[in-house]
């Protein structure tokens, strides 16, 4: 099947060389291969027999009507020339798309591959032992636990849990400070009756744990102060619990808690951050005739450093040491995000099974940084003019001033007692022009800018200030 690339002046020679032994034909249409036009895509169809055209995915022009008069399917390729070859590769084997770039259709296929293969590989799983129909231990995923702290104090607590298990977590867990009361504990976790998935407990409190046994599935943490008092009612309410070191060492609590009547086990060995201990605290997660807890969320809260990368390497981590439930919190703004982030930081544990390391998997946890960078020729021209400082006195737009800002993970642009309102920068702007709001070219320029900032403060959790760095 013969096929057309057409392409700009500048990406010519990387085209050619990923169109090299193929039947392809590589035209120049212009200086930038985005600016092709339908016309002149039907002019080249009909000087020869194509079985498809494959133009670049920066295209924004229809070719609808091409397609109907040649009869030839046109399908949009890659944004970047330097994807194409990786693309034409996958060819005849893929079907590409006439309204997505190439690239993103792949990318996406790629994810839907991965997480099809996350469920397959959950249903064929084996487990210690199941929460509210969460699979716990044996080659099972491993579960996120996210914490709620101080729940006694959180008004739309139900809002909060809902919103947890929404974004990746498998398990909530619901701490109370040493001011809680049993009845705290018993309204809290009344309000979440007819929540679905598993709830747990995080407190040593012996009566706080006796109030919240008609309806937590977990209990969070017991050791040999509070076994002897509570273990049986937590046994014959038949929830499971994270068992942990206390004075006597951990072995010794977990053999106490089973002697109690309590089946479902978990044994924390307790991780401590960075620079107190973390590493050796490793040694000790092995040993143990129970499935493990690994709490790397006090590792993240307590470490200034992006969570992204720390919750990845803490999951792979847990990973090798068999944990079968991860703990995580949002207790800060450097660590919103954390439970998503460590949700697909599971899931990549296990689409890495079979592989040496994760990486290629079609998921990830990239987010700044890229995988590989591309490598687009430079533009041509035959004249430079420097830039220099713009000016300070800045003219006003007669038709008003914006005020820019983000409610509810939209962007707001206000003027006149009017708001304009989207999550996409060039939603908002496109509305701006379409009420001529706006008249001055430098105004416009300077809302792009804005608007582009905001956008990029949703996608990426971060506050936004108009006029102020990003």
């Amino acid at each position: 099947m013969r096929i057309l690339l057409p392409t700009g002046m500048a990406t010519r020679a990387v085209v050619e060389e990923a169109a090299r032994g193929l039947d392809a034909r590589v035209v120049v249409t212009g200086e930038i291969a985005s600016f092709l036009k339908p016309e002149q895509l039907q002019e080249l169809l009909l000087q020869d027999n194509y079985g498809m055209a494959i133009v670049s995915g920066m295209c924004v022009a229809s070719f609808r009507g091409v397609e109907e008069a040649t009869g030839v399917p046109i399908f949009l390729g890659p944004r970047h020339a330097a994807d194409l070859r990786d693309i034409l590769a996958l060819l005849p084997g893929v079907t590409l798309s006439r309204t997505t770039p190439a690239d993103d259709l792949l990318a996406k296929r790629g994810r839907e591959e991965a997480r099809s293969r996350v469920a397959a590989a959950e249903a064929a799983s084996d487990f210690s032992f199941i929460i509210k129909g969460v699979r716990i231990g044996g080659t099972s995923r491993m579960k996120v636990l996210a914490e709620i702290l101080d729940a006694h104090r959180v008004p739309d607590i139900r809002e909060r849990v809902e919103d947890c298990f929404a974004r990746g977590a498998d398990i909530v867990d619901l701490g109370f400070s040493f001011d809680a009361a049993p009845g705290d504990v018993a309204s809290v976790f009344s309000r979440l009756e007819s929540i679905d998935g598993p709830l747990s407990l995080d407190s040593q409190d012996p009566a706080l744990i006796e109030a919240a046994l008609g309806r937590a599935d977990i209990i969070l943490s017991l050791q040999e102060a509070n076994i002897p008092l509570v273990g049986k009612a937590v046994a014959d309410a038949g929830i499971a619990a994270v068992v942990v070191p206390g004075e006597r060492g951990l072995s010794a609590n977990l053999a106490a808690a089973r002697d109690a009547g309590i089946e479902c086990l978990l044994a924390d060995p307790v991780l401590p951050p960075a620079g107190s201990g973390l590493v050796a605290a490793l040694r000790q997660f092995s040993g143990y005739d129970a499935p493990l807890f690994f709490g790397a969320g006090n590792v993240v809260e307590l470490m200034d450093a992006d969570s992204i990368g720390q919750n990845a390497l803490l999951a792979a981590m847990a990973a090798e040491l068999g944990a079968a439930v991860i703990f995580t919190g949002e207790h800060s703004d450097k660590t919103r995000g954390s439970v998503a982030e460590m949700k697909r930081a599971t899931e990549m544990m296990v689409l890495s099974r079979d592989r040496p390391y994760p990486k290629d998997l079609g998921i990830d946890l990239l987010v700044i940084k890229e995988k590989r960078r591309r490598r687009e020729p430079p533009p041509e021209y035959s004249e430079a003019v420097l830039a220099g400082p713009a000016p300070r006195e800045v003219q006003y737009d007669p038709r008003g001033n914006f005020r820019i800002g983000i409610e509810g993970g939209e962007i707001v642009a206000a003027i006149h007692g009017r708001a304009y309102r989207g999550t996409s920068w060039v939603d908002v702007f496109s509305a701006i022009l379409a009420g001529r709001d706006v008249s001055l070219l430098d105004h416009a320029a300077y809302l792009g800018k804005e608007l582009y900032k905001a956008e990029l403060a949703i996608r990426f959790g971060r506050s936004f200030e108009q006029d102020g760095p990003f």
